[in-house]
């Protein structure tokens, strides 16, 4: 197969967190003896085009007007090379909606310190600066020191910016390079072609398709060249990426090149049309195996799903170090600073479309340019939907049916409805409780039998996007048309508009909450069904050894060390997650195989699209 040369690289991105925490000697802008008032001081910060402020200072029987407090923190999205400048204004309110800037203080962002460990860097007083003159040609701009503001700054490389949802990520190594791990293994990619693609547009009076793929893994994204007026095109070419966790996910999109058109190459809003997407999860494949096989191509739009034709792919994931692959299953997901020092839900997601607006920019600026809708598409936007709602609803009553059928076969025991079976599990049941001893070995061995069983049946190609899991074959046309509309609503009642965003929100929450809840179930029954054959083989070595271990051991040494454990002074707790833990999360679960919408009209097509939903909820949170 031919070598694909052309690779775009994600920008290098960085959190730069910067506390506001006092400042003296400030005096108000506006001090006209007309009016006494008390002045209300405020800050904002500005990198780049992200701008944030602090509340107003309130006011304080220990501290005079001058110096005013507030003690607020904030995290911004910077990329390398580090050509912005942090820019610290404070304001003083001398009316409804005026601010009045008092003092200023511009520092480039390459000269502030690094941090890649939990302890805070030292905070310093800056200088605040005024200018004055300017106007009139024979007049110069005058600088004067006017203040001090008190700030702890510091650019955090123990972190990972994410630029794309943690269960769908394709990369969770720290910023700082000197804290990444060693590789597990090598995944080649072959993008051999497509076939039966859905024409796109119409050229001499058919249907055609002008179609490339890209795929994304890490920080690297590699597109195809373009084959022209083709519904079955080939393109053979291949790629290699290093993996440094098993528990990664293989992007690759298929679009439809609308810059190729005469009629709109000169439009400089034409957007590429997405055809389809398909993600791989690297830990359902097996290692040093060639798989070939076709993809289908599912959209949904908003006259309902649509299959848009196959991608056929070769794949092959290499592990060059066993040992460490099976030890990245209890190592934790993220980098260490997102738990010694977590960031809350709505930080992650505001700062997750900060950085997805700066890495779209980025790519949009190459050349060739990979567009902006084509980054928003390989990127999910999390957004609420009657029909995900169900669908995550539906996986839930699945894992919950599962218990329902184990109550109902101990119920058809108990009726003796079979007496052979119940007879046995009698027998089997006064055996086990003269003999408490073999009560957990026997589950553990059961357990490890019904892996090894389902071993055999696993399935023999990586999961794909499903239409029934995702409840889009059956989805009413209502349902659709809130999908895909516009956030916020287009609804012409201001009062409406906001109290339908609101519930919406509010509903987005729920199904997250609901989300996580099925994926939990989902992860333990993955876990039986060998889809993550490393992860299978780990449980079941675990369950020998704790089988035997049990047989050993009597129960009641078991039963006071593992409350001893429990139990156990703070100080000998370590504040990163157990590896039990960690195992547990890095388990694959059906959330890959839901399928999202690909006509919405909100795909970072601008670079303040990615930032509308920030607003809009820090004026509901206004508003409530």
């Amino acid at each position: 197969m031919q070598q694909i040369q052309r690779v775009y690289l994600s920008p290098k991105l960085w959190y730069l967190r910067v506390s506001i925490i006092e400042a003296k000697d400030i005096m108000p802008g506006h001090r006209g003896i007309e009016v006494v008032r008390f002045p209300e001081f405020s800050t904002k910060v500005q990198v780049g085009n992200q701008i944030w402020r602090t509340g107003n200072a309130a006011p304080s029987t220990t501290r005079s007007f001058s110096n005013p407090y507030w003690n607020m923190e904030h995290l911004f999205v910077v990329t390398e090379p580090f050509e912005d400048y942090l820019l610290v204004s404070v304001e003083d309110r001398v009316g409804p909606g005026k601010e009045e800037v008092v003092a200023t203080m511009l520092l480039p962002v390459a000269t502030i310190e690094k941090q890649s460990d939990e302890k805070p860097v030292t905070s310093r007083w800056f200088n605040l600066e005024s200018h004055f003159g300017g106007a009139g040609d024979n007049h110069k701009i005058i600088t004067r020191f006017v203040s001090q503001i008190h700030m702890r700054i510091s650019i955090d490389e123990g972190y990972d910016v994410l630029d794309e949802g943690t269960i769908h990520s394709s990369d969770v190594r720290t910023t700082d390079k000197r804290l990444w791990k060693p590789q597990v293994g090598v995944l080649e990619m072959g993008i051999l072609g497509a076939a039966g693609l859905a024409p796109m547009k119409i050229k001499d009076g058919k249907g055609v398709t002008d179609a490339y793929c890209v795929a994304k893994y890490g920080k690297e994204w590699v597109k195809t060249h373009t084959v022209v007026n083709s519904l079955s095109p080939k393109w053979n070419v291949q790629y290699r990426w290093e993996v440094y966790d098993p528990c990664s996910v293989l992007t690759i999109g298929v679009f439809d090149d609308r810059r190729m058109n005469k009629n709109t190459t000169t439009n400089p809003i034409a957007c590429d049309y997405p055809i389809g997407k398909v993600r791989i999860r690297l830990s359902t494949i097996e290692t040093d195996r060639i798989y070939t096989h076709s993809y289908p191509l599912l959209m949904l739009l908003s006259s309902g799903v649509r299959e848009m034709g196959e991608l056929h792919l070769a794949l092959r994931f290499s592990c060059t170090n066993l040992a460490n692959m099976l030890f990245k299953y209890t190592m934790p997901l993220l980098p260490k600073m997102h738990y010694l020092h977590p960031l809350s839900a709505d930080q992650l997601g505001k700062l997750r479309y900060v950085a997805l607006n700066v890495v779209a920019s980025k790519l949009s600026k190459e050349e060739p340019a990979l567009s902006k809708e084509v980054v928003g598409f390989m990127h999910d936007l999390n957004k609420w939907s009657m029909r995900r709602s169900k669908a995550i609803y539906l996986r839930l009553v699945t894992i919950l049916s599962g218990l329902s059928a184990a109550l109902m076969w101990l119920e058809e025991i108990r009726n003796w409805k079979n007496p052979v079976f119940s007879a046995l599990f009698l027998i089997n049941y006064l055996t086990l409780v003269m003999l408490p001893a073999f009560i957990i070995p026997t589950i553990l061995l059961y357990v490890a039998f019904l892996v090894c069983w389902n071993y055999r049946v696993r399935p023999q190609h990586p999961p794909h996007m499903d239409t029934r899991l995702s409840h889009a074959e059956y989805v009413a046309a209502d349902e659709l048309d809130e999908e895909f509309d516009t956030f916020p609503t287009t609804a012409s009642d201001d009062i409406v508009r906001w109290r339908y965003d609101r519930l919406r929100i509010v509903a987005g929450r729920v199904q997250t909450v609901m989300g996580d809840m099925a994926t939990y179930g989902e992860r333990f029954q993955e876990l039986l069904t060998c889809r993550d054959p490393q992860a299978s083989f780990l449980f079941l070595m675990f369950c020998l050894v704790a089988a035997i271990g049990f047989c050993v051991v009597p129960i009641w040494v078991v039963v006071a060390l593992l409350g001893l454990y429990s139990l156990r002074p703070t100080w000998f707790r370590s504040e990163l997650p157990s590896p039990f833990v960690c195992f547990f999360r890095r388990l694959p679960s059906k959330a890959d195989n839901i399928l999202v919408a690909g006509e919405r009209k909100d795909y970072v097509c601008h670079d303040t699209q990615g930032l509308l939903v920030v607003r809009i909820l820090e004026n509901l949170q206004q508003r409530m």
